[in-house]
């Protein structure tokens, strides 16, 4: 009896030092009622009488048991509170450890290792977000590192032991399932930290609650991304000196009819398909306008070029030209990357080229002439994944094709913001919800990857952020008279000094729209900066594909601003020549009529 009375006690005691808070927790399935249980006041009995294992009631609703969403939120929550209170603990313990040791033999030899490890490698913070700590930020996207690597293990594990195992077929699907439920949280989880913008701030708590989207009920198994369906080959061909071929295509009026025309090289991730996305043929027709559309190498149906670079590029351009007819000068259009094609041509092939039309027109972001505030405007909207994939085009380019083939070489269908890694404003977003866009887009995809290789993938992003073997200012230069002696010296200070351009002296005209984040509105005024004689069209309410892509009142704006008043095609020969018959029988009539009187 003493012992039960000192159990009881105990538990009194122990139910005393916490308040009431009316909740009873029961382990019996049995509703009990208010004369069952005249004790039920007292905490202790409550809790050890009858145990808490079980559904509680509050306020006599029964709470429904937490799903598996919560469950795993708290589980990670506590787990993450954890492994930080260990690690500053750890921390704090290794500080007091090893307090005075970088003074010892052993600590200065470590410490003189360590900086120069660290020095090799401080080039990798230029990468980061200026507002973030690299003390902080690379711990932890070495930890979604090996976090990814876990993952993958763990979802080969379940792939081999659903091979070997005789299970049902919904077994198999919930395996399945699981699979590609890990590799959708390592997908979103990477995504979370490399395309945060510049700003936010680096919590790897938040990230982790962004991306463990686990719900707790029954649900349907998402639907696989489409194929890439690539159609048959339709492009006609010219055979260059060297034997490759190019494929390009036509549109508006024939060579012998055409008032103006104009060669378009793509950009990265497109094909000749793309051109002006949208145009119409009546459009070019009504003002003239041979445009001239062609796959660069490797793309599309275009033979690759073993060693190409952008003087290569020009003098592919310049052949097309020469065997398509175009004999006088042709206009080059250039649509964000591809406008280091146009820059290419205006260098290199300066006497062959009317003019330039560029849309955010890319200038090379490792250019000498980039001062620090137009190199921090220009990098400053970029993803981080956008950033780390420009650091391996420059330093480990051979890294690129894995990437490449996890994207838009994985014969699957995707987002281009995602596969581009680019930032987008509202109106570009609103556009790529479009199904207009998304048709044109995914068939200029699938003729882009035609070949299935990715080398001129590479070679295509290694030229952007390489030396171009010219700088934009080479394009225009102005050179003075030589002046010799000092009275013509102090002669300059009060009169103009007379200059001429040498270069390219065609029109240069630049698109580019303000809420540009592809492709930032620095970039053009960097441009603008060393080509002073460059027309530049800004527009405020614009993005990188709003303008260009899909819209025929600015297409129709394009062409005027370039060409003019709309004048039609050229008359041919027939329409010519009966002109001129009919002109003689007029002039003939008159001057029988004139003899007769």
């Amino acid at each position: 009896m003493s012992s039960a009375r000192n159990g009881v006690a105990w538990q009194e005691d122990l139910a005393s030092m916490v308040d009431d808070a009316g909740i009873r927790h029961r382990a019996g399935a049995t509703p009990a009622t208010a004369e069952e249980e005249p004790g039920m006041g007292s905490l202790g009995e409550s809790v050890f009488g009858r145990g808490f294992y079980g559904p509680y009631e509050e306020g006599g609703r029964t709470r429904s048991e937490e799903n598996f969403k919560e469950k795993m939120m708290g589980f990670v929550m506590a787990t993450g509170e954890m492994l930080r209170e260990l690690g500053r603990g750890c921390w704090d313990i290794a500080q007091q450890s090893l307090e005075g040791v970088e003074e010892t033999y052993v600590g200065r030899q470590v410490r003189g290792h360590w900086d120069a490890v660290s020095g090799r490698l401080e080039f990798l913070n230029e990468y980061l977000p200026e507002d973030r700590d690299p003390a902080q930020a690379w711990p932890i996207v070495i930890a979604v590192f090996l976090v990814a690597l876990l993952g993958n293990e763990s979802c080969q594990y379940q792939k081999n032991l659903n091979i070997r195992s005789d299970g049902t077929k919904q077994i198999s699907a919930i395996k399945i399932y699981s699979k590609e439920k890990m590799k959708s949280f390592i997908q979103e989880l990477l995504e979370s930290i490399l395309e945060a913008p510049v700003g936010l701030a680096f919590d790897f708590h938040s990230i982790l609650l962004r991306v463990l989207n686990v719900n707790s009920g029954i649900e349907n198994p998402v639907e696989p991304p489409k194929k890439l369906y690539v159609s048959p080959p339709s492009a006609s061909h010219i055979q260059l000196l060297d034997g490759r071929h190019i494929a390009y295509q036509e549109k508006g009026v024939p060579a012998e009819r055409a008032r103006f025309s104009m060669i378009a090289p793509h950009s990265f991730l497109s094909s000749r398909l793309a051109g002006i996305p949208g145009i119409k043929e009546s459009l070019l027709v009504e003002f003239g306008v041979r445009f001239v559309t062609y796959d660069l190498p490797g793309f599309g149906e275009s033979d690759p070029h073993p060693g190409r670079n952008l003087n290569s590029s020009a003098m592919d351009m310049l052949h097309l030209a020469n065997a398509l007819g175009v004999m006088d000068k042709f206009w080059v259009l250039g649509y964000s990357s591809g406008a280091m094609h146009a820059w290419a041509a205006a260098h290199y092939i300066p006497d062959r080229i009317a003019g330039i039309a560029l849309f955010a027109p890319m200038v090379n972001p490792y250019d000498p002439n980039l001062n620090k505030e137009e190199s921090r405007k220009l990098r400053g909207k970029w993803t981080m994944k956008r950033k780390m994939m420009y650091f391996l085009a420059r330093r480990f380019p051979s890294l690129l094709p894995y990437f490449y083939h996890r994207s838009f070489l994985s014969g699957k269908h995707g987002q281009p913001e995602k596969w581009l890694s680019l930032t987008l404003g509202n109106k570009d977003k609103s556009l790529l919800e479009e199904s207009s866009f998304r048709e044109f887009w995914e068939r200029d995809v699938a003729e882009s990857v035609r070949q299935g290789d990715a080398k001129p993938f590479k070679e295509e992003a290694v030229l952007q952020v390489s030396n171009w073997g010219f700088s934009l200012a080479d394009l225009q230069v102005q050179k003075c008279h030589e002046c010799d002696g000092l009275l013509s010296w102090l002669k300059s200070f009060y009169t103009e000094v007379e200059r001429e351009w040498a270069g390219f002296l065609g029109p240069i005209h630049l698109w580019q729209g303000m809420n540009d984040y592809v492709v930032p509105p620095s970039s053009t005024e960097f441009a603008r900066r060393l080509l002073p004689r460059a027309v530049v069209h800004m527009m405020p309410e614009e993005g990188h594909f709003s303008y260009f892509w899909l819209c025929d009142d600015c297409h129709w704006h394009i062409l005027s601003i370039l060409f003019g008043d709309p004048q039609g095609p050229l008359a041919n020969e027939l329409e010519i020549d009966e002109s001129v018959s009919q002109e003689c029988m007029e002039e003939t009539t008159w001057n029988n009529s004139t003899e007769q009187e």
